[in-house]
């Protein structure tokens, strides 16, 4: 399978969210999984992309040029596919992808979680994103989901699209 990780580049973050994000890279490999990341060599995309790598996987990381002439691509990325702009990463993260785990992350992040999920709701893929709840990082963006689906803003439920997992072995079981 192919796993896509949505997940923060940065470094002053709290240094829990890279032990469990390792143990996720790890796994993945081991599990004979494909990573499908950003392929930035900063923050949880670092540390997921070489946990994987050292795990024996293999890594495919999407790449923004504008990154790529900054330096900060990642030496773990084994297959690099450049791309233009986030719009166009973003595409070619689903087109690569089985499925979406989304870590502690920031804007970028939230783009990228609603852009697939949205796509999926119209029904362009029926692809699932896992929020990684890490330390309950999550629980404000469930909260909200949560309330906008009591306010009758989302069509069906949110949970066809999203899950939540507390723990690696709840990934296990929903992926």
């Amino acid at each position: 399978m192919k796993i896509c990780v949505f997940c923060s580049a940065n470094q002053q973050i709290d240094p829990d969210f890279f032990t469990t994000t390792e143990e996720l890279g790890r796994w993945a490999a081991e599990n004979g999984h494909t990573l499908v990341y950003g392929g930035v060599n900063q923050g949880l995309m670092e540390t997921i992309g070489k946990a994987a790598k050292e795990a024996g996987g293999r890594t495919i990381g999407i790449v923004p040029m504008i990154v790529e002439k900054s330096g900060r691509t990642s030496d773990y990325v084994d297959i690099e596919i450049p791309c233009d702009n986030l719009s166009d990463r973003k595409q070619l993260m689903m087109d690569q992808s089985d499925v979406f785990i989304a870590l502690p992350g920031g804007l970028g992040t939230l783009d990228e979680i609603f852009t697939v999920v949205a796509s999926a709701t119209i029904g362009y893929h029926q692809k699932e994103v896992v929020l990684y709840n890490m330390k309950g990082y999550w629980n404000p963006l469930i909260a909200l989901l949560a309330d906008l689906q009591a306010k009758g803003m989302i069509r069906g439920d949110w949970r066809q699209y999203i899950k939540t997992a507390d723990s690696i072995e709840e990934i296990k079981t929903l992926i």
